[in-house]
């Protein structure tokens, strides 16, 4: 442990490790950090002389994080064979697992021109085949309460505590307008199963292809959302020719392997865009939160990217241009505060 920093979680951590040193052959002085997010979760990386590889990740998630619903995901992805990490050991109380490891490659440390197609598809061929395993009922519906929860965090930690605006009441109706349309286009799409995070940086290069981390938060919701958020990412940004090839040959998969994606490719697209945009404005809101309520400043870099993703599909359809023009008002309180989009 001398790669880090001591604290009471770590060494509660390291004892319940100790307990299942002989079964797993844990090298325990190699614990060392495997990542951050932007959750309460920590993930440490430690030598293992056992089958299951040479090293194993401890998951420190202290309650309330979501293990319980890590464990389950994991089963429903293994199920409809997608590549997820197998769960050795749990302590649900304490909030500890120890679970395989998908190694230290990530889809968004290599992407690139050439090798995006062949990456990008593998993906996409992986979230059909979980959506092709959905079922009502078995994960928490993304409903109009869980759909607007998340928009609301935009008024209150971006524009409110970020840029230190009080809404107009014009201003207000404008969101309440948006967040309605977009609402009711998220329940009218056809539901399967749905990751949330499905992106480059939670995508692992392995074999098979890709390994999926991150997916504890998943829900029963609309079927472009994973598909969005893949093409629309918080950490890199692809050019609209690119996109379309990918949605282009999701649309086309996953009506051949029988999901319910919009036979109209136009309406499919539309879809995609406006469940995009609720992404987008519950980013925006959500990585204000990080920074001001959890301390941590990395995630506010990102806020330009999610703006423009959500200008752009705001321009494009009638219904969302009122929002577009209040980003605009926006980007003008923003220098007037000093920020910068």
């Amino acid at each position: 442990m001398t790669h880090i920093p001591s604290d009471a979680r770590l060494t509660q951590l390291y004892a319940w490790l100790e307990a299942h040193t002989a079964r797993y052959r844990l090298d325990l002085p190699t614990l060392a950090p495997a990542s951050t997010d932007a959750s309460f979760r920590r993930y440490f990386r430690l030598g293992s002389a056992a089958a299951f590889g040479k090293t194993l990740i401890a998951v420190d998630a202290p309650p309330p994080e979501k293990c319980r619903e890590f464990v389950q995901v994991a089963g429903l992805l293994a199920e409809a064979g997608v590549h997820v990490p197998t769960v050795l050991e749990t302590d649900f109380d304490a909030g500890f697992m120890l679970v395989t490891d998908l190694g230290t490659t990530s889809y968004l440390s290599v992407l690139d021109e050439k090798n995006a197609r062949e990456l990008m598809r593998a993906a996409i061929d992986a979230l059909i085949r979980f959506q092709l395993a959905s079922r009502e009922g078995v994960l928490p519906p993304f409903d109009e309460a869980f759909l607007r929860r998340e928009m609301e965090l935009m008024p209150e930690w971006f524009v409110g505590r970020h840029l230190s605006h009080t809404l107009t009441g014009a201003e207000r109706k404008v969101l309440d307008d948006t967040f309605a349309v977009l609402v009711q286009s998220a329940l009218a799409q056809p539901q399967t199963f749905m990751l949330r995070d499905f992106m480059p940086r939670n995508l692992m290069v392995c074999e098979p292809n890709p390994g999926v981390l991150d997916f504890q938060d998943a829900v029963y919701g609309p079927i472009t959302y994973d598909l969005a958020s893949l093409l629309r990412d918080a950490f890199m940004s692809w050019d609209e020719e690119f996109q379309l090839d990918c949605i282009a040959y999701y649309w086309e998969r996953a009506r051949k392997a029988g999901l319910p994606a919009d036979a109209d490719f136009g309406e499919f697209y539309r879809q995609l865009e406006w469940i995009g945009l609720q992404r987008h404005i519950k980013v925006l809101g959500l990585f204000s939160r990080i920074y001001y309520r959890d301390g941590k400043p990395q995630y506010l870099a990102d806020l330009p990217r999610f703006i423009g993703y959500a200008r752009k599909v705001a321009e494009r359809y009638r219904p969302l241009r009122p929002f577009a023009r209040l980003l605009d008002t926006l980007e003008g309180r923003a220098a007037d505060v000093g920020y910068t989009f």
